[in-house]
């Protein structure tokens, strides 16, 4: 007779110190996921102007800092941390603690996915809502080859944007567009 046996899942602090450079993951549900490999040249270039046009607007203003591929851990027992390929935290949360010295133990205001031309629709909404239902208040899923964006907000549903739209950052930074 065999017993079963319950898989171990792998914490935070776990997935903190783990030395595996030669894959990325990501934690979902206490479960390594490995994320595909380095991305192209059109998803670094998407992600790196998102990072640069989000920071030249907040910074100047102490509105706060964005971030590239940095983990949130948004979920407990099991743990989830999350790499959004940019993220934007306000001042005001950082007020409460700064930068910390481990994940961040919360969603990013403003999450923003580069999606790659093999993501699924509903790969793409999933991810998503997953950052809607972790707290953040706005998602950008930024579309490189079509040049477009789908733009989530809690309770909003989803707008998407072709290459003329604009895509703004409201509630979290007034004024912003581009």
């Amino acid at each position: 007779m065999t017993t079963a046996t319950m898989p171990r899942f792998i914490t935070a602090a776990e997935f903190a110190v783990m030395e595996d450079y030669d894959a990325r993951y990501e934690l979902v549900n206490g479960e390594l996921i490995e994320l595909p490999p380095s991305p192209m040249p059109s998803h670094g270039n998407t992600q790196s102007n998102a990072s640069r046009i989000l920071g030249n607007f907040a910074r100047p203003k102490s509105e706060g800092v964005e971030l590239t591929e940095t983990g949130f851990l948004i979920s407990r027992n099991p743990d989830t941390v999350r790499l959004p390929d940019v993220a934007f935290v306000s001042a005001e949360r950082l007020a409460r603690g700064g930068l910390p010295s481990g994940y961040f133990p919360f969603a990013p205001d403003i999450a923003v996915e580069v999606v790659s031309p093999s993501a699924t629709g509903p790969e793409t909404r999933e991810r998503a809502l997953m950052w809607l239902e972790a707290g953040s208040a706005l998602v950008w899923m930024l579309f490189p080859d079509s040049r477009s964006a789908t733009v989530y907000r809690p309770g909003g549903g989803a707008v998407s944007l072709g290459e003329d739209g604009v895509l703004d950052a409201a509630p979290v930074l007034d004024g912003f567009s581009v």
